[in-house]
């Protein structure tokens, strides 16, 4: 997407595990606390992702699959800075691991938040989103699948955490027309994992996301929100279009 000069859009940055291992869905938990101090310190709003869409140059931060990592890394920081998030969570696999049958040889094996875990969160102010029920491809499963995948998420996470869950993160980013049009009957918000900039326009039911595997150079974290920021991840993003670029 191009972007004009009167043009300010906005970014939902995603994070998964913070550890020290480097692997593709990891910040080490020393860099997450820079980025965050630099963050709270900066001009940059930081708002709740159901303001992301109409609150220009802003920032909303959200979470992948729920991590344990969140509860001992993340959330101590985002208290402290007051900053808001969402944890999107797989229901099925709470209190357990990351062990849903597609993950990489680079992917470690990591901890996920139980249920005490999640609701501390949720009581802390943290949106709890849905992450569906086993983390599968919902493009690869018929409408029954993916509608059982959608509405059980929400139902188990809302009797779990007594909250309404009111967003929604496509398993690896992964959808179809058919399965973003259920998805965005049963949720106001859907993110994917399409590697761009939101603005007023963006669809509801497939918001994009930059990826903090793409911002652990400090250089460019600091010009996420640049004209020079947007030219990097233009170039990343063509790279990743040609499946070139180390990140799945």
């Amino acid at each position: 997407m191009l972007y004009t000069s009167t043009v300010r859009p906005s970014a939902i940055l995603t994070f998964h595990s913070l550890d020290p291992s480097g692997s593709v869905i990891s910040v080490a938990p020393e860099l997450f606390r820079r980025q965050m101090e630099w963050l709270a310190s900066s001009a940059i709003p930081v708002v709740p992702l159901s303001r992301i869409r109409d609150s220009p140059g802003a920032v909303a931060l959200t979470f992948d699959d729920g991590f344990r990592s969140f509860a001992t890394a993340a959330l101590p920081v985002l208290l402290e800075h007051r900053l808001p998030a969402t944890v999107f969570v797989v229901s099925g696999y709470c209190g357990r691991f990351n062990e849903w049958g597609t993950r990489g040889r680079s992917v470690p094996r990591l901890e996920l938040m139980d249920w005490s875990e999640i609701r501390q969160a949720a009581s802390a102010s943290v949106e709890i989103g849905a992450h569906g029920v086993s983390h599968r491809n919902l493009a690869r499963l018929d409408p029954e699948q993916v509608l059982a995948e959608l509405r059980t998420c929400r139902e188990v996470l809302e009797d779990k955490t007594g909250a309404s869950v009111r967003a929604f993160a496509y398993p690896y980013g992964a959808s179809a027309p058919a399965v973003r049009e259920m998805a965005a009957r049963e949720f106001p918000i859907c993110c994917g994992t399409r590697l761009d900039f939101v603005t007023a326009q963006s669809d509801r039911a497939d918001l994009p996301r930059l990826d903090a595997y793409y911002l652990r150079n400090w250089f460019w974290y600091r010009r996420l929100m640049r004209p020079a920021g947007r030219a990097y991840l233009a170039v990343r993003r063509w790279l990743r279009s040609l499946n070139c670029d180390g990140w799945y």
